[in-house]
């Protein structure tokens, strides 16, 4: 379309994209360390807190294949611009919310905005780069999220330091319209006119069934099982899961475009990793609340907390590295293990020991390099050697979405657990000691993984292992 473009617009292009994805990115990250601040402004348990980070996750999820698809209709330009434009509006609303009713409602409009910033980004790299080119561009845009779990803490840290949590989010606008400014100045107003490039019902289906759950998880009382799951909220919110579950399966199976391409789940290897996709998702959740839990359990500032996130931080930065070098050598099964193994025993330290400033930092330093394994290549790599071509695209998506939706529902768990305990360290410490339990379990998983990976000449239903 516009591959004879020059190489400096196209460098200018990209670093926009790299720009609006890493604003977007960074919002999932920077909340953690704003939670504690947060909750004592509002008055939140940790149940309700949850949902400041699960909103946001369950939008951004739910607006990926929507902005993907009007992008198409109406060019590439304005969709990327009104997508960072609602993300700008979302942060305002969030800075200057009255009530928490209200931060709730900008959470969901940034996760709106932030959802098509990251699919029109690679539509406007696959429009504009030449293909031997657009590899190198997308592998840099993917990267953003690496890099956004390693500032996030660190920029939230300083600015806690000498601002409120406010400030966390009224620094998007100033960024926020000098990207609106520039794309409107650069990005192309490509258009196309393919037909159902994504899947309405399913999608609708998705979001009952993500919501359902997470709202179902988040209700559970382990203090008081039998009383929350009597509550109409709660048996109704699980009743929609059972029933909307189903539904979504049957409908994926029979549409041509599905959301998630169910064929592929009859190859083990593909099944397997996306339970460690999930599992990454989780952890990367549960991460999020350990501000929290220094705040409550060692008394420091929200701003000391987020700095104490450095061991971890540097952690992910040595380990994603060595663990990418090592797919090529060992292939993916002893990394994917290593990893599980690594941060299922950091999470356990978390949990179980008795907190102080040495457990903390012996657990983070393990979670970094365990998440690094987990969130770098290792899957992608799973994915890759294990779909055809045809079907490459679809299984990238699917890991996208599991991981995801680990997020969601490890958001909401931990959530319910601590506030089970009434947000006390042992209500922290006992929701992850659970993530875990679930870290050790994919662990004893990673073994049934193939000892290295393979292009399949058949379908990948046929690969059996």
């Amino acid at each position: 379309m516009m591959n004879d473009m020059e190489p400096k617009q196209r460098n200018r292009i990209l670093g926009l994209l790299f720009v609006g994805v890493l604003m977007a990115a960074l919002d999932i990250a920077i909340v953690g360390p704003a939670l504690p601040s947060i909750r004592a402004e509002f008055g939140l348990d940790a149940r309700q807190a949850a949902w400041i980070f699960t909103i946001y996750v369950l939008c951004n999820l739910v607006s990926t294949p929507l902005m993907a698809r009007l992008s198409d209709m109406f060019g590439r330009r304005l969709l990327y611009v009104s997508d960072v434009a609602l993300f700008g509006a979302g942060s305002f609303l969030v800075a200057m919310s009255p009530t928490f009713a209200v931060l709730m409602l900008g959470r969901a409009v940034q996760g709106l905005g932030a959802g098509g910033i990251f699919p029109v980004a690679s539509a406007v790299i696959g429009d504009t780069f030449p293909a031997e080119k657009r590899g190198s561009a997308l592998g840099l845009i993917g990267a953003v999220f690496g890099i956004a779990f390693l500032l996030g803490p660190l920029l939230a840290g300083v600015i806690l330091s000498v601002l409120s949590w406010h400030w966390l989010f009224l620094i998007n606008l100033p960024i926020a319209a000098a990207l609106m400014w520039s794309g409107w100045r650069l990005l192309p107003t490509t258009r196309t006119q393919a037909e159902a490039l994504f899947d309405r019902v399913g999608t609708v289906l998705l979001v009952g069934v993500l919501t359902s759950l997470t709202y179902g998880i988040n209700q559970i009382d382990t203090a008081h099982v039998a009383e929350s799951v009597r509550r109409v909220n709660v048996w109704g919110a699980w009743l929609l899961f059972g029933l909307s579950l189903p539904l979504f399966v049957w409908w994926e199976r029979r549409v041509a475009i599905p959301v998630i391409q169910m064929r592929l789940f009859q190859s083990v290897q593909i099944v397997l990793t996306c339970a460690f996709a999930f599992g990454a998702g989780f952890g990367e959740a549960s991460f999020v609340f350990v501000p929290d839990l220094l705040v409550a359990g060692l008394n420091v500032a929200s701003s000391t907390a987020s700095f104490m996130l450095l061991p971890a931080v540097l952690a992910m930065a040595v380990g994603s590295p060595i663990f990418g070098r090592m797919l090529d050598r060992v292939g993916a099964r002893p990394v994917v293990a290593s990893a599980t193994g690594l941060a299922a025993l950091g999470l356990l330290v978390l949990g179980g020991v008795p907190l102080s400033r040495a457990s903390f930092y012996l657990a983070a330093l393990l979670i970094g390099v365990g998440l690094s394994g987990l969130l770098g290549a290792a899957l992608r790599y799973i994915m890759l050697q294990e779909t055809p071509p045809e079907e490459r695209a679809s299984a990238q998506g699917i890991l996208t979405l599991f991981t995801s939706v680990g997020q969601l529902v490890g958001g909401a768990w931990i959530g319910a657990l601590a506030a089970s305990r009434g947000g006390t360290v042992a209500g922290y410490q006992m929701a992850f000691t659970s993530v875990g339990i679930i870290m050790a379990l994919l662990w004893l998983l990673s073994f049934r993984l193939a000892t290295r990976g393979h292009i399949p000449e058949t379908p990948p239903m046929m690969q059996i292992h």
